[in-house]
């Protein structure tokens, strides 16, 4: 009766460690295609900065997302788009004489960037499928994986909304729709990153803490919202003007600042204020992302939090070198460039730590083993 008792426990346990094993080979295969659409992700901002650098953004005029995907194949196919951008006030008023291999330049940048955006749909929402339909999906994880592909769909709504204001009274894009696109990108970044950070592997030292937590979320706010006022000096030009560093227009506070009425308008439509803004914006980030990393160490010696909260300083450290060069350089396109990627990362990174102070997901089983 007992051997029969033992026998009737230990298969218990093999079923219930098999279990453990089934649901961390899904969570496996969920990390595998988070890290793809993170990858494509990054891919789709770095080109559509090309895009916005290059003037690009405006080249092709109609919202076609399924035919759209298949470029000009003929000569006659290639006229009738360059016909298309000549009624744009764009090409009136700044390319006017453009060419039809000029036009071919700018246009292979929109329908790259519009290609990358067609393609993440497709690769977040095949596999989706499938993890959903063979039970690799675990009841949590529904909501928030649902969630960031109806955001995905509305993101390329905005995306056309942005480029639809450029195209009657304007030779641009609105900043306010610029930064909009720009934001709702990173929130669907950052919550792809913080699900797979859920799903990753954490040491159990100092796991769950308190101490720092909420740190680690202002940070990442911060991270999201210097990207919102880069968007904007992006939208407005205003990095191709006051290109000096420390001092801005010949003085740490420049004047007229707030010159236009009402006063806050110059927040989002003067150069000089957006800029000076998008500045302080990256020493208020540089304090606290310091403050953090002191604070971390003497809370949390030697513990996970405490060696991120300094990599998290040394990636700002950086970030902010490539923002002062890019300024320097009058926006030289592959510094810009590598400006805004490595926002990308530093964005990452913030969700990262602060998802590494809650822990990983729990698995099923996990506690009853333990136990």
């Amino acid at each position: 009766m007992q051997a029969n008792t033992m026998a009737t426990a230990e298969t218990s346990v093999e079923q219930r460690r098999a279990a453990l094993d089934k649901q961390e080979n899904n969570r496996r295969l969920l990390r595998i295609w988070l890290r793809v659409v993170l990858f494509t992700l990054f891919c789709l901002v770095l080109v559509g900065g090309a895009t916005r650098l290059t003037e690009s953004g405006l080249s092709i005029t109609e919202w076609k997302p399924i035919h759209g995907a298949i470029p000009p194949l003929s000569v006659a196919e290639w006229e009738e788009e360059f016909q298309l951008y000549q009624r744009i006030p764009q090409y009136q008023e700044i390319n006017k004489g453009m060419s039809l291999g000029e036009f071919k330049t700018i246009f292979w940048w929109e329908w790259a960037h519009r290609l990358l955006a067609r393609a993440i749909g497709l690769i977040f929402a095949l596999p989706l499928a499938y993890f959903w339909f063979t039970g690799r999906v675990e009841k949590r994880l529904k909501l928030p994986l649902v969630g960031l592909l109806a955001l995905g769909g509305f993101q390329g709504f905005v995306g056309w909304w942005m480029v639809s204001s450029g195209l009657v009274n304007r030779t641009d894009v609105s900043q306010y729709r610029l930064a909009t696109h720009l934001t709702i990108a990173c929130l669907i970044f950052a919550g792809c990153m913080w699900i797979l950070r859920g799903l990753s592997l954490h040491s159990t030292e100092a796991a769950n803490e308190k101490k720092g937590r909420g740190f680690a979320a202002l940070l990442a706010c911060l991270c999201l919202f210097q990207i919102y006022l880069g968007a904007l000096v992006a939208g407005l030009n205003a990095g191709l003007s006051y290109n000096t560093w420390p001092l801005m227009d010949g003085s740490l506070i420049p004047g007229d600042l707030f010159i236009q009425q009402p006063w806050w308008i110059n927040l989002f439509e003067n150069p000089k204020t957006v800029q000076f803004v998008h500045r302080l914006g990256a020493y208020v980030l540089f304090a606290i992302t310091l403050w953090h990393m002191v604070s971390m160490a003497r809370l949390l010696p030697k513990t996970p939090h405490a060696r991120r909260s300094v990599l998290f300083f040394v990636m700002v450290c950086i970030q902010a070198a490539l923002g002062i060069t890019t300024l320097l350089m009058h926006v030289d396109i592959h510094v810009a460039l590598a400006h805004q990627g490595m926002a990308l990362l530093v964005l990452a990174f913030a969700i990262a730590h602060w998802r590494g102070f809650i822990g990983e997901y729990p698995l099923t089983v996990q506690a009853e083993l333990r136990g």
